[in-house]
């Protein structure tokens, strides 16, 4: 199959392109930068230079392609409505990615969290992202679309595709140099479910290949604390384990928004769907063993 996938560049999309193009797909991959199409090439993906704001670029290479993934800002509501639009009546996949934050609480680092979610659990929260899942699910239904949507955890792990990093572990580890010690918000008791991106980028070929329209899946495989990060990025760093609590007025001063909600909240899902329904089997090596052989 031709496949669109938008957010090519980062770490996500590039991890899944890569993974696609194993498999014998082939790739169009939306760039905002022409001074990345070389790299994109070698990779053997198609370059496609536009942005999310780029209506008739969307609705021109999702009608061209046999279906959409879509790993770029993906509350960009513009764009999905754009996508769903434009592959109406089609029976194309599209593969929207959401995040499992919008499992999260306000923990911030001081509780572990004993809401456990499967794909079937309710999520009563006011969220963009919520509100955007449930859309593209409901064009699955009503719109002649294969809708799709993945929720990823704490993804971790090398990029497959351009040099990328992942999102949560990056700051932690910034943040654990700079003060000598692996670092934690609050007691650091709050914990997420987490994934390997090669794992990850499985799961969206298995989706692509066989989902069912209007599915849903968390990508998970496996959970920690942050206290127990601290403690591996420690150890990696060569710390001897020493930890430290970053206060959390300090971390949303420096980080902004993002600390409150990525990094001091608990996000704990299972993918539950995933397994049965696709056969998904995750083999990654643990966020463990990645950060004690990857992290210096």
């Amino acid at each position: 199959m031709k496949i669109f996938i938008t957010g090519v560049t980062g770490y996500i999309g590039g991890s899944v392109a890569k993974v696609l193009l194993e498999a014998g797909h082939s790739v169009y991959g939306l760039t905002r930068n022409a001074e990345q199409n070389d790299a994109l090439i070698a990779m053997g993906i198609e370059p496609v230079i536009g942005s999310l704001e780029d209506e008739q670029i969307l609705t021109k290479f999702a009608q061209m392609s046999d279906g959409v993934i879509h790993t770029a800002d993906t509350g960009h509501q513009l764009a999905i409505d754009t996508f769903i639009n434009a592959m109406e009546g089609t029976g194309k996949p599209f593969i929207h990615t959401s995040g499992s934050g919008i499992a999260g609480d306000d923990a911030r680092g001081d509780y572990e969290g004993q809401q456990i979610y499967e794909e079937e659990s309710p999520i009563v929260r006011e969220l963009v992202h919520i509100r955007i899942n449930e859309q593209v699910r409901k064009a699955g239904v009503d719109q002649g679309i294969r809708s799709i949507v993945i929720v990823p955890t704490m993804v971790y792990g090398t990029a497959l595709g351009l040099s990328r990093e992942s999102v949560q572990l990056p700051p932690l580890i910034r943040k654990s140099k700079e003060l000598g010690a692996g670092v934690y918000i609050g007691k650091g008791a709050n914990r997420w479910s987490n994934v390997h991106i090669k794992d990850l980028a499985q799961l969206y070929l298995l989706a692509l290949e066989k989902a069912p329209s209007a599915s849903y899946f968390y990508a998970e495989n496996g959970e920690e604390s942050f206290k127990d990060l601290a403690k591996y990025i420690s150890e990696a760093l060569g710390y001897g384990g020493q930890t430290v609590s970053w206060s959390f007025d300090d971390a949303v001063k420096e980080l902004g928004p993002f600390a409150q909600y990525t990094l001091a909240t608990n996000s704990r899902v299972r993918a539950v769907h995933a397994r049965n329904l696709l056969g998904w089997k995750p083999a990654g090596e643990t966020i463990q063993s990645w950060i004690s052989q990857n992290v210096k």
